[in-house]
């Protein structure tokens, strides 16, 4: 499998979800950066289950101790390894789909892939694995320190934050538990997670990252373009189903007379709606985009499923599940982000 991610600034991950732990190796990372682990650790708790009563009520400290590649509290420019503990596993809360698949999860297809799967929890098909992606993300971070990330649920099913990001303090993203800026929405936001909750059903979101102080430049032609790598981060993180940058799918709506971001004289456009990369490169504006994330596939009613025999059987999810994984999967987009422009600002050097 593929557990490699970057190119000069690279993260390799191992462990599954009810493993001993999960953990991963950082390299490329510049020596003499002096880390603030306590930043490090506050992304792993903005992401750690049982944050809040909307979320899986799995409780897993999250706490990342690092193993090497830091000497005195900075980077040596070897290999950074870390390690986060697995705590709270209940692994006989999933002995039910020792056998079966769950419709639209990757039991599926990793058990005909490889023939094996690791059933507890979804293994390495799991979310958990997230965690170490934000570590990652979290120390990148420090690697472009003036480059700005912000990243906040800007939809959960059909209630929509109709702010545009420049009208928002993203300040206020952390004020409440479903991480939108806007209080009004937000406060809808909850009730609707906590009435499909109630319902033994999940649901879906978008998740916005906005993305300020890039310098022009970030991003090669062809196949390494920014937004690629951009979209290749954001669909790798389960339960996305889409990602869009810029104006994204409205654009193909437009003509060119209305969608062309105009020159001022200092290079800077009048609107951004390239949302900050042309030809793959960045351009010194925001850089913004939306991902889509599905209603998660373990739902506490009954369905109807296979077996490994092939056989028509009724299951039903049992265990700790989030209703909407959209408020944890704000640090992870952000982290992602942060990766892939740490990633090319290393390239331009």
């Amino acid at each position: 499998m593929s557990n490699t991610f970057g190119k000069i600034y690279t993260l390799t991950t191992f462990g599954e979800s009810h493993g001993a732990a999960i953990g991963g190796v950082i390299d490329g990372c510049p020596a003499g950066i002096e880390l603030d682990f306590n930043e490090i650790q506050k992304e792993l708790d903005r992401r750690k289950p049982g944050q809040s009563k909307i979320v899986t009520q799995r409780k897993e400290p999250d706490e990342v101790q690092f193993l090497s590649g830091i000497f005195e509290g900075k980077t040596t420019g070897t290999s950074i390894g870390f390690l986060i503990k697995n705590t709270n596993q209940k692994s006989l809360d999933y002995s039910h789909i020792k056998d079966t698949y769950r419709p639209s999860h990757a039991d599926y297809t990793y058990d005909k892939k490889y023939g094996v799967r690791d059933y507890r929890g979804g293994g390495r098909t799991s979310a958990r694995e997230t965690a170490n992606w934000v570590v990652g993300g979290a120390v990148a971070k420090q690697v472009i320190p003036n480059i700005k990330i912000n990243a906040f649920t800007s939809s959960v099913g059909d209630i929509f934050m109709e702010k545009p990001y420049q009208a928002i303090d993203f300040k206020n993203t952390e004020n409440n538990i479903v991480r939108c800026p806007d209080e009004t929405t937000a406060t809808k936001m909850i009730e609707r997670i906590a009435e499909i909750k109630k319902q033994g059903d999940t649901i879906g979101g978008t998740v916005t990252c906005v993305i300020q102080n890039v310098p022009i430049g970030l991003g090669e032609p062809i196949f390494d373009k920014l937004h690629a790598q951009l979209g290749k981060a954001m669909l790798s993180i389960n339960a996305v189903k889409g990602f869009e940058y810029g104006s994204g799918f409205c654009g193909a709506k437009m003509k060119g007379s209305e969608h062309n971001d105009l020159f001022n004289a200092d290079g800077t456009t009048k609107t951004n709606l390239s949302g900050g990369i042309q030809g793959g490169i960045s351009n010194g504006m925001d850089i913004y985009f939306r991902v889509a994330f599905k209603p998660v596939a373990t739902i506490m009613q009954q369905q109807e499923t296979i077996d490994r025999s092939g056989n028509i059987v009724a299951m039903k999810g049992k265990g700790r599940h989030d209703p909407c994984v959209v408020p944890r999967a704000v640090p992870i987009v952000e982290a992602l982000a942060a990766m892939v422009l740490a990633d090319f600002y290393l390239l331009s050097k």
